[in-house]
């Protein structure tokens, strides 16, 4: 399971497959870490979601470890 909220759009970043600073979709998106059932409520972590506009990359990036 994931919850998406978007947090910004159009935002230029990096993208290491265009090899340049393109525009990218970025939001926030809550990931379930555990594969078990009765966990899985307890293991949701925030992950930074950042998509190229040119290309489709994606890049995830969890929030606790930044």
């Amino acid at each position: 399971m994931s919850t998406r909220t978007d947090a910004a759009d159009g935002v230029s970043e990096s993208c290491d497959v265009c090899e340049r600073d393109t525009t990218h979709s970025v939001s926030i998106e809550l990931r379930t870490e555990s594969g078990k059932a009765e966990n899985a409520e307890f293991s949701r972590e925030p992950y930074r979601i950042s998509e190229c506009m040119i290309c489709g990359d994606e890049t995830a990036l969890r929030m606790n470890n930044a």
